[in-house]
């Protein structure tokens, strides 16, 4: 049996950083994705779907995704339910993602950011079981440069070396 999602498409509005009551980050945002088809009377539309991410992975989405940013999610769907407060059962439909992949930076004409020059900190981020030993240093206080020197040595172990 298989999972699997990719899609591409931009955010609908700046995602959303909450922390369990246990600590673990999860930042929630929607994306549209086209489809390839166009309507009757000529028009593009898209869907909406709802994407989740956990702990490191979540944390990097909420400092560098913004709103109308061209984004790839790699993942699995999920089904959830729950009763809401009138007591009707509601289904949720979501992309749980391992992986997302900042297709473009502020520069290339995403989000406003009024000027304020920011990059991403890779071309994306994995996330999962894979990468559990990397320590990146991302903080909401030097969000705007993530590489910038100041003036302490950088802690590099072999494991985050490409080669």
């Amino acid at each position: 049996m298989l999972n699997r999602v990719i899609l591409i498409g931009r955010l609908t509005k700046d995602p959303e950083l909450r922390y369990t009551p246990s600590g673990v980050a999860v930042t929630q945002f929607t994306i549209a994705v086209d489809r390839p088809f166009t309507s009757q009377g000529g028009e593009r539309e898209a869907d909406f779907i709802p994407v989740v991410t956990w702990r490191q992975l979540a944390e990097t989405c909420a400092n560098y995704l913004r709103k109308g940013r061209l984004t790839a999610v790699e993942g699995r769907i999920q089904v959830r339910n729950y009763e809401n407060n009138e007591g009707k059962r509601v289904y949720v439909t979501e992309v749980i993602a391992d992986n997302v992949r900042f297709l473009e930076s502020n520069r290339e004409g995403g989000a406003g950011g009024g000027g304020q020059r920011e990059e991403t900190p890779f071309g994306g981020s994995g996330s999962g079981g894979g990468n559990t030993g990397r320590s990146n240093n991302f903080s909401r206080g030097n969000q705007n440069d993530p590489f910038s020197d100041d003036g302490k040595p950088i802690d590099i172990s072999d494991d985050d070396l490409p080669f």
